[in-house]
């Protein structure tokens, strides 16, 4: 797991919240000081803060569940993009499906919607279509990859969701929520801390910050899914060592002694 340095949180801007006027009093524990009128988040909490999620990410990355990534505002979606795509995690950086959670089945029809086109594409069938019926085809095509595209191998509910800016994603959370699904995220001085379960006090608005905390949780998520991989190696290796039979040795005849006459 790559080390939480609070220098480079600092170098990051990690440190800077919101107006003072627009704070959320329940994140008074995590705020250091007051300047020009902007809070300044105590970066020592912060830190302590990334190596609990870290490690909680870790073991379920481990365990073989997905964690879907959210962030739709500008500055993070393709931060957001890179970096759970490198770790294969699903995530959604345009608009938040309504229901992405809590009506998973009609989103799974959907996705397979966009699969059966692809298969259509390929055995020559889209191909007899008329040419306004391709070009409502590749309509809808385009509009499901945009939305769902990057969540289409997502076969089950996620087992856990990390969101940037809480306030801009309240639809995903109320949604977790209801699911009982673990909610990690990146919460600023504006936003109440007690709607997640893991929180990383930090600047949700800086690309910079966005992209040093998102480094870090995607490292984690990665050493947990080697972690899985190992384990599945070793496990395999035992299962083959088990089911291969020792050959048996050949038994060697008695040599019948001959006395002297």
């Amino acid at each position: 797991m790559e080390k939480v340095e609070v220098k480079e949180l600092l170098e990051a801007g990690v440190h800077f919240g919101h107006l003072t006027r627009k704070w959320n009093p329940n994140m008074a524990p995590y705020i250091y000081m007051e300047r020009n009128g902007i809070h300044i988040i105590n970066l020592y909490k912060t830190a302590a803060k990334i190596e609990e999620t870290s490690e909680a990410l870790a073991k379920i990355a481990a365990s073989g569940k997905k964690i879907l990534f959210v962030a739709t505002k500008k500055q993070a979606k393709d931060i957001v993009a890179e970096k759970a795509g490198a770790v294969n995690q699903p995530y959604i950086t345009e608009r938040w499906p309504g229901g992405m959670l809590t009506n998973f089945v009609t989103i799974r029809k959907a996705v397979k919607k966009m699969a059966a086109i692809d298969r259509m594409k390929k055995d020559g069938t889209f191909n007899s279509l008329s040419k306004k019926e391709r070009l409502q085809v590749d309509r809808l095509r385009a509009k499901l990859e945009k939305n769902l595209g990057s969540i289409s191998d997502m076969t089950r509910l996620p087992g856990a969701i990390f969101v940037v800016d809480i306030m801009r994603e309240h639809i995903a959370i109320k949604e977790a929520q209801k699911l009982n699904i673990p909610i990690f995220a990146m919460v600023d001085t504006n936003s109440d801390p007690r709607e997640v379960d893991y929180l990383i006090p930090a600047n949700d608005d800086a690309s910079k910050s966005v992209d040093k905390i998102l480094s870090i949780v995607t490292s984690a998520i990665a050493d947990g899914l080697n972690e899985r991989k190992n384990e599945r190696a070793e496990k395999d290796a035992k299962s083959a060592k088990k089911d291969a039979k020792p050959a048996k040795k050949a038994e060697k005849a008695p040599v019948a002694s001959q006395e002297e006459e």
